[in-house]
C-alpha cells in the first residue's frame, strides 16, 4: 500500500487562511533525464513489496523521510528494514543508485498510534543510513535551512500512486499556517508523498525545510501537512551517530553444505549489498 497519514484538521489546530498568498504552480513531470538533473537526490523508498514512501538525502549515505513510512501498517511495529531499499533519482524503470539501508532511526517522541494526530506529525521524522554512501557526479545531497513562515513559497518533489514511475516538482506553494514541529502547506500531495523533502529556494539553491507527513482537509479543502525539522534533525543525527535508538535488519544466519550435502550449522552469516 503507498503510504500517507490522511486526517481531517479544523480551524481549532490551525488559524490559518486559504486565500491567495501568491501563485501556486501545478505538478510538473520530472520525466526525462534533463527534467530530473537537479533532483536526482530525491528518490523512492520502496517498502518491500506493499508500497513506498519519498526520500531525499542529506548526506552521501543518509536518507531523510517520514518516521511512519517505517511502520507496519496492520501491526504498527517496526518493518524489516532488510525489505526497504532507497531508489535515488528514480525514473522510467531506472535509477542512478540502488542502496539496501544499513541502519535508522525515528524521533524518539514519535508514537505511530498517538491519538494526537497533530502531535504526531510534529515527530515525524526518520533517519536512513545506507549500505554505501551514494557518490556520483550530479548527484549532490541536499542542504537544510530555517524553518520558513506564514506566506513564505516553498516548493515539493514528490512521487504518488499516479506518478510511481517518475517524480513531480510543485515549484510554487506556499507556508499557510504553523504550530510547534508542524507546517500546513498548500503543495499538492497524493499517497506515496510521504516523507517528500519541501524546500526553499532562497539564491536559487533548493534546501530541505520540511517532510511531508500527511494530506489533511483545512478550510478550504485539501492541505499537506509537514513536519519541520528545526531540533528535530540535529537530535536524530546525534542519535544515529551515538547508536542511541537505532533500529537494523534482523541478523541472517545461514548454512553452510558440506562435501555430502548434509547441512550444517556455522553461524556464518551472508551481507547484502
Amino acid at each position: 500500500m503507498l503510504r500517507l497519514l490522511t486526517m481531517f484538521v479544523v480551524g481549532a489546530f490551525f488559524a490559518a487562511s486559504q486565500s491567495a498568498v501568491g501563485a501556486e504552480t501545478g505538478l510538473e513531470r520530472l520525466s526525462t533525464s534533463q527534467d530530473g538533473k537537479s533532483w536526482q537526490a530525491v528518490g523512492r523508498l520502496n517498502l518491500g513489496d506493499w508500497g513506498f514512501c519519498t526520500g531525499a538525502l542529506i548526506e552521501p549515505d543518509l536518507v531523510l523521510t517520514a518516521a511512519h513510512c517505517l511502520y507496519d501498517e496492520k501491526t504498527g511495529d517496526i518493518v524489516d528494514l532488510d525489505r526497504l531499499q532507497f531508489l535515488a533519482g528514480w525514473r522510467n524503470g531506472r535509477a542512478e543508485a540502488y542502496r539496501k539501508i544499513k541502519q535508522g532511526i525515528v524521533h524518539p517522541r514519535y508514537a505511530y498510534h498517538d491519538s494526537d494526530r497533530i502531535n504526531r506529525v510534529a515527530y515525524d521524522l526518520a533517519l536512513l543510513r545506507l549500505v554505501r554512501p551514494i557518490r556520483l557526479p550530479g548527484l549532490v545531497p541536499f542542504g537544510t535551512a530555517r524553518r520558513p513562515h506564514k506566506g513564505d513559497e516553498v516548493g515539493v518533489v514528490s512521487y504518488a500512486q499516479d506518478r510511481a514511475e517518475a517524480p513531480s516538482l510543485q515549484r510554487s506553494c506556499h507556508v499557510l499556517a504553523g504550530r510547534p514541529g508542524v507546517l500546513m502547506l498548500s503543495c499538492k500531495v497524493d499517497f506515496g508523498a510521504s516523507g517528500s523533502p519541501v524546500f526553499t529556494f532562497e539564491d536559487g539553491v533548493a534546501r530541505i525545510v520540511s517532510v511531508v507527513s500527511s494530506m489533511a482537509t483545512g478550510e478550504n479543502g485539501q492541505v499537506a501537512l509537514g513536519t519541520s525539522l528545526e531540533e528535530s534533525l540535529s537530535l536524530l543525527r546525534e542519535r544515529l551517530a551515538m547508536d542511541v535508538g537505532t533500529i537494523a535488519p534482523p541478523t541472517r544466519v545461514v548454512r553452510r553444505f558440506e562435501h555430502e550435502g548434509t547441512p550444517k550449522n556455522t553461524g556464518a552469516k551472508f551481507l547484502r549489498p
